[in-house]
């Protein structure tokens, strides 16, 4: 017992050189040594402490939250594209450039193609449906979508002068009055300059053009081609107010509704109520496409009119007529006068174009319930 006791003493008093120095061996109870080696250790205790906190430990949910990562330019595509596919028309999958229509589940339609089903259904004699979830839709049923309007209006759009990046809000105004790449014409374009370039060339164009220094002679040409389109259009004018001047004008609103023919292939026309003008009773009626057979598969689209009096006459009725647009339609019609002599044996007029601009113009009136147009008729005196 005693050589024990004398050898655990020896351990506890030992030198300072040994190694039970240098691992910070002390008097029990006593203070560890802040050695080298312990400063080492605790260092990688602390280190290795870390990594196992960030390891295993679970987010705190009352820490603030992090940043988030900004996007890269690839993903920001990316994003822009989704919001193209959720934000296109149904049925042309483009961006709508105007007003955007919705079905009663949500789907949207820009105008055009809205316009565009409804004028189909009824060519067709069938309920418009969205093409979509086939839910029914018209003016009454669908509405317009505000909020997708605007979003679509500061979605970027490139231009297509000179390729840059611009809100849908102001690429149109860029393109027509800022872009340096949008053409243009030269100012001299009304004696006869045909050329056409990129604004920034314009000024040097300009600075070069022969078309300053032709001859009176060489001019005369082009000047007379213009005069003769001016001539034209004076003509019209002039003629309209020659029939305000006669002694019997009569107008009044006449309301298109549409009908079905009986035959075994059901085509659809537009007739009027009878209507009194003039002290006699008249009837128009309306066909699309000339009566095509399907007009409904034809991108272009027409209607052409007819007047019919139904009074009986004593003598020969000779009148000028035309039709307008009517008081709270925003559809374009061009004056065209026509004129017929009237009679019990040819009561009734050729079918006539109806002078809308284009195909447009026609799918707005067949998509309305009721076509709204106001008649001119003038009576010629003998």
């Amino acid at each position: 017992m005693s050589s024990m006791e004398e050898r655990m003493e020896l351990g506890v008093a030992a030198a300072p050189g040994s190694s039970s120095s240098g691992l910070g061996v002390g008097p029990v109870g006593g203070a560890l040594d802040a050695g080298p080696g312990s400063a080492g250790l605790a260092g990688i205790q602390e280190e290795s402490g870390v990594r196992r906190d960030g390891a295993g430990s679970e987010p705190d949910p009352d820490a603030p939250p992090k940043k988030r990562v900004r996007l890269q330019e690839g993903e920001a595509g990316k994003l822009e594209e989704r919001l193209y596919s959720v934000l296109c028309c149904t049925v042309c999958l483009d961006l709508p450039k105007a007003s955007v229509y919705q079905c009663t589940n949500g789907h949207l339609m820009c105008a055009g193609c809205f316009i565009h089903l409804l004028a189909d259904a009824r060519l067709k004699e069938e309920q418009a449906t969205c093409p979509n979830c086939r839910c029914e839709i018209s003016k009454s049923l669908c509405c317009r979508n505000l909020a997708v309007e605007k979003a679509v209006s500061e979605l970027p759009s490139e231009c297509s002068y000179c390729l840059k990046q611009f809100p849908r809000s102001s690429l149109e105004r860029h393109q027509t009055e800022e872009c340096q790449d949008r053409v243009t014409q030269c100012k001299y374009k009304r004696i006869g300059c045909p050329w056409k370039g990129p604004f920034h060339e314009l000024s040097a164009h300009e600075a070069e053009c022969s078309h300053p220094s032709k001859t009176g002679m060489e001019l005369m040409g082009i000047l007379d081609e213009m005069d003769q389109s001016h001539r034209r259009e004076l003509q019209l004018y002039n003629s309209i107010f020659s029939l305000l001047c006669f002694e019997k004008i009569g107008f009044t609103e006449v309301q298109f509704r549409p009908y079905r023919t009986d035959d075994f292939i059901t085509r659809l026309y537009y007739e009027t109520p009878r209507f009194t003008v003039l002290n006699q009773t008249w009837v128009l009626k309306a066909r699309v496409n000339d009566s095509e057979r399907n007009p409904n598969l034809s991108c272009k689209r027409t209607l052409s009119f007819q007047l019919i009096l139904k009074s009986k006459v004593n003598s020969a009725l000779e009148c000028s007529f035309l039709l307008l647009k009517g008081p709270y339609d925003d559809v374009k019609i061009k004056p065209v006068i026509q004129h017929h002599v009237f009679s019990n044996d040819a009561n009734e007029t050729e079918y006539a174009l109806l002078p809308i601009s284009d195909s447009v113009e026609c799918n707005k009136l067949l998509a309305a319930k009721n076509i709204n147009l106001r008649l001119f008729i003038f009576q010629i005196q003998k």
